[in-house]
């Protein structure tokens, strides 16, 4: 890695598909080691574009993009899948091999990284339990139900630990309950250092998470810090003062709601 410590950066980023006008246009923003990020918009606002960018299905039409502190634009094809290993990602179409059982979908990330099956079984066991599958281990994807998918493409993004996860809609299929457990899941796999961005509608996840934000409207980027109060992004030094600023409206909020259940 460079100097440059962050996990991603972006400086002045556009993307256009063709000849067609810009879906993304100067966009700018870093996310440090372990921080945790809400991606939000409507539809049509560029979400799936940025993703698209984070995990390197395409690549900026200018501007620059770094990642573990590589600039994208210099990076040689054949560097790109140890990248990729480190990046963990929940499509909002799942995209499971329909062959596979629900743990040979999970387990399939370790065994491409050489862990013994012995430590496979017990950690892919332990994460289909965590979200209230371990009843359905031996069934292929097209026998299970579309909330129940979406749970196995969670835990096969989650289950080596990425240092970077990315998930597209997470909860979208699933119940209020489980929505709770999986925030849950992704808090805790932000404790142990991965840097998480969630792109989602789901304005009570975002709420409960109480998490900074960054929210797109037609291709533009404005930050959002927790509580969904918009932050001026102007002082180009200032990704500490945001996170100061972040801590001081999660306080007030905090004051003002009184005790969270």
């Amino acid at each position: 890695m460079s100097d440059d410590q962050s996990v991603v950066r972006f400086e002045n980023v556009g993307l256009r598909y063709g000849l067609g006008p810009e879906v993304l246009q100067d966009i700018s923003f870093t996310l440090a080691p372990g921080s945790f990020q809400f991606l939000i918009g409507e539809s049509g606002a560029g979400k799936s574009s940025l993703l698209k960018l984070l995990y390197l299905a395409h690549r900026p039409t200018r501007g620059v993009m770094s990642l573990f502190g590589r600039d994208v634009a210099s990076l040689r094809r054949s560097e790109l899948p140890a990248l990729r290993r480190r990046i963990g990602i929940v499509f909002q179409d799942f995209r499971l091999l329909p062959h596979l059982s629900t743990f040979d979908n999970v387990a399939l990330p370790l065994r491409v990284a050489g862990v013994r099956e012995s430590e496979i079984k017990r950690h892919v066991e332990e994460l289909l339990a965590w979200v209230s599958l371990e009843d359905h281990m031996e069934a292929r994807p097209p026998t299970l139900s579309g909330g129940q998918q979406q749970r196995v493409a969670i835990a096969r993004a989650v289950i080596a630990r990425p240092k970077l996860l990315y998930a597209d809609e997470p909860t979208g299929n699933v119940d209020d309950r489980i929505s709770s457990r999986l925030l849950h899941l992704f808090d805790e796999l932000n404790k142990l250092g991965t840097t998480i961005v969630i792109a989602t509608h789901n304005d009570a996840m975002v709420r409960e998470a109480n998490r900074p934000c960054l929210r797109l409207r037609n291709g533009r980027l404005v930050r959002l810090g927790p509580g969904l109060v918009e932050l001026d992004d102007t002082d180009t030094a200032g990704e500490e003062d945001r996170q100061q600023v972040a801590a001081e409206v999660r306080n007030l909020a905090a004051a003002a709601k009184g005790p969270r259940f």
